[in-house]
């Protein structure tokens, strides 16, 4: 049996150390700020969450998300362009390339982080339910709504979903594409209620007083923290985004743009179009 040279050892070993650092420097190459660089512009995966992120009256996109990106591309030194997405489309179309990040109200969740990287949180929020008034006159307790007759409904692709499915097993759980249609079904008296983020529960009831409420003063079923989302493998990146949130939390940016949106609807309510 012939062995190898320690000479020819010795440079298959060289070869492969070169190969590996070959690797890591292309893939550093990769980073996606490097492309956002290049392009002069950074590109966000969101979609229409009051208040995250709505159309103006004037068709403009305005929101909490909407001043957290574009805050976020003037610190780059970069345009910004919003590519409204489907949310349960939404991972897929990151992963396919079709943006730079999501930026866009998405809950940490480990089934998620099994797909994408997730920054720092810099946001929390919470679910709600509003439930319809007539239909449940009757319920005193949360398991009330764990029930064969009862209808909840969610947006599809959302935390909610899975907070009603672990919550309720026993209910009817029906999914819909947006929020407009999911809340229709509890006003029209076809589902009992429907699961959001706050602050979102309580609008609605603000505009449709005596027809749903928060169920039980609007505890919270579950409690979330808020991140961006980005393709994994991008540690540049991740450490960017990342350290721009907690820059971003110490000067009291986030906080403030928060409070904007989500302490009420007065200062902002009128531009805001109808669905």
């Amino acid at each position: 049996m012939t062995f190898p040279s320690l000479k020819t050892m010795t440079i298959a070993a060289t070869m492969a150390l070169g190969a590996v650092l070959s690797s890591a420097a292309h893939a550093q190459s990769d980073s996606v700020l490097e492309t956002i660089q290049e392009r002069g512009k950074l590109t966000v995966g969101m979609s229409t969450f009051v208040p995250w992120a709505m159309r103006s009256t004037e068709g403009e996109l305005i929101g909490f998300e909407i001043d957290v990106a574009t805050k976020l591309a003037e610190d780059m030194g970069v345009e910004v362009e919003f590519v409204p997405t489907a949310w349960s489309g939404i991972i897929p179309a990151l992963l396919a390339g079709k943006f730079d990040v999501i930026i866009g109200g998405m809950s940490i969740t480990p089934q998620r982080n099994l797909t994408v990287n997730f920054t720092a949180p810099y946001a929390n929020s919470g679910n709600q339910l509003a439930a319809n008034v007539e239909l449940t006159a009757d319920f005193t307790a949360m398991s009330d709504f764990d029930d064969t007759s009862v209808n909840l409904v969610c947006r599809r692709g959302v935390v909610g979903c899975d907070v009603l499915a672990a919550n309720f097993p026993r209910a009817n759980i029906l999914q819909f594409d947006d929020n407009a249609q999911a809340l229709q079904e509890v006003l029209n008296g076809n589902a009992h209620a429907i699961i959001a983020s706050a602050p979102e529960p309580a609008f609605w009831v603000e505009d449709n007083l005596g027809t749903i409420e928060l169920a039980f003063d609007g505890t919270y079923l579950a409690r979330g923290n808020e991140a961006f989302a980005l393709r994994k493998g991008d540690v540049d990146a991740l450490n960017f985004f990342s350290n721009w949130i907690l820059v971003n939390q110490a000067n009291g940016f986030l906080d403030d743009r928060h409070d904007y949106w989500f302490s009420g609807r007065k200062a902002w309510m009128d531009v805001v179009a109808t669905e």
